[in-house]
């Protein structure tokens, strides 16, 4: 299966927003096995952690088998193509195609929001909280809103106007839980109000399809401020995309990795010769990545006949 890279945060949708990328995507096998539990097999050279309690994969499956009454056992074996700490969702993706994964194997018994929770487990793993929105657009696909993660979570897709995302990563790493340990624990009231009005702006600019709207609700005056400062070159990125015609964008999720919204593919083209102009001078290697949304989310794919 393929398991999607997501933005999350969305700029001013600081864990209620996220969607998901067509590319890149980690490749996971799972399989039931006879003896009880979980394994986990890294395919590629991250050197993750293969204790399940301690893999964010296996911290998701643990959940979901906790909820299964009957014994069961589950190899997952992972090869990831987003890159731990690259902010674009590469923890959500393992946990994610864990869950999805192994309700396929188990006959599809629990619901979208049920794995939602599941997967959580293995972001709490990451950045010691249990956030959903990397979760929930890797498993529903496209955009989503997420109004709650407790009780349980609730979970709303949110449909879009057709958006090109022009995704920039430094080769640096900022961890999630570092990030979240620099924001402030209290906001203004004046600007609590502005980001509320952001965010409302920005669902009904999506809704509506409405690309002016989507352009001047990305706008985030509590988190963007704060972690900004750990990315170089986050200013020059961001003015010089919006002087090359995207509507917007800022961090996706943690960082470093920088994302931008684009009407067309043209306009995410320039927006990433502007993103490979800055990096140069800044003497930075980076990646790029020029995609569009991902409206399946989590992707089953038939293994390869003998």
């Amino acid at each position: 299966m393929l398991a999607p890279a997501t933005v999350a945060n969305v700029v001013c949708g600081f864990d209620v927003l996220g969607f998901a990328l067509n590319e890149p995507n980690d490749t996971m096998h799972l399989r039931l096995t006879e003896q009880p539990g979980v394994t986990i097999i890294n395919e590629d050279d991250y050197n993750l952690p293969t204790e399940p309690a301690r893999n964010v994969a296996g911290a998701a499956l643990l959940a979901f088998l906790r909820a299964v009454p009957e014994p069961v056992g589950i190899e997952v074996r992972i090869s990831k193509a987003i890159k731990p700490g690259s902010g674009i969702g590469s923890s959500a993706a393992s946990a994610a195609g864990a869950v999805v994964g192994a309700n396929q194997l188990l006959g599809n018994r629990f619901s979208k929001p049920e794995l939602v929770e599941f997967a959580m487990y293995g972001e709490e793993v990451s950045s010691g909280v249990r956030h959903a929105d990397n979760i929930a657009p890797g498993i529903y696909g496209g955009v989503t809103l997420i109004r709650a993660t407790t009780p349980r979570p609730d979970i709303v897709p949110l449909s879009a106007p057709p958006l090109f995302v022009t995704v920039v990563h430094p080769q640096i790493e900022v961890k999630t839980s570092d990030a979240r340990q620099i924001l402030k624990q209290q906001v203004p009231l004046k600007l609590a109000i502005q980001q509320w009005g952001n965010v409302g702006a920005l669902v009904a600019g999506l809704l509506q399809h409405d690309y002016d709207l989507i352009g001047r609700a990305l706008e985030d005056v509590i988190i963007e401020p704060v972690r900004s400062i750990l990315i170089p070159g986050f200013q020059e990125v961001k003015q010089g995309s919006q002087a090359a015609g995207a509507l917007g964008g800022g961090i996706s999720g943690s960082g470093p990795s920088l994302f931008m919204l684009s009407k067309d593919e043209a306009t995410a083209r320039a927006v990433e010769a502007v993103m490979h102009d800055v990096y140069e001078r800044l003497g930075l290697d980076h990646h790029t990545y020029l995609t569009t949304i991902n409206q399946q989310g989590v992707t089953l794919v038939a293994p390869p006949s003998a």
